[in-house]
């Protein structure tokens, strides 16, 4: 069974938007379907795109779990974007939070420190 993924995220100011996005991600938009939507492409079969819906604008909540999450973390800090919040569980997972200018909420977690696959 294949899954595709098309998670959104409402935002007030596409182009702001944008920008705050390109830097989370490293990249411009994989591609822009319209005028008011910006896509990436996450992995294969999985995006995540912004939309401009101003009534809806602040309410997202998305985490997106990775391998290499001591690296991806550092490398959104150096584009300039820290986390609002960083949080460790019982478990040893870790969650990264990045608040875009809207209020809404992109979490990285990865796996406990040291673990293979856990950077």
């Amino acid at each position: 069974m294949t899954v595709d993924l098309f998670a959104g995220i409402p935002v007030r100011d596409l182009a702001a938007a944008r920008a705050w996005y390109e830097r989370l991600f490293g990249a411009p938009p994989s591609f822009l379907p319209n005028d008011k939507e910006a896509v990436w492409e996450l992995a294969e079969h999985r995006y995540l795109y912004i939309e401009l819906l101003p009534g809806h604008a602040g309410h997202a909540m998305h985490t997106l779990f990775v391998d290499d999450f001591d690296a991806r973390t550092a490398t959104i800090a150096a584009r300039g974007i820290e986390p609002a919040k960083v949080e460790e569980y019982e478990n040893g997972v870790r969650k990264a939070v990045f608040v875009d200018p809207d209020g809404n909420e992109i979490g990285f977690g990865g796996g406990p420190a040291g673990q293979p696959g856990a950077s």
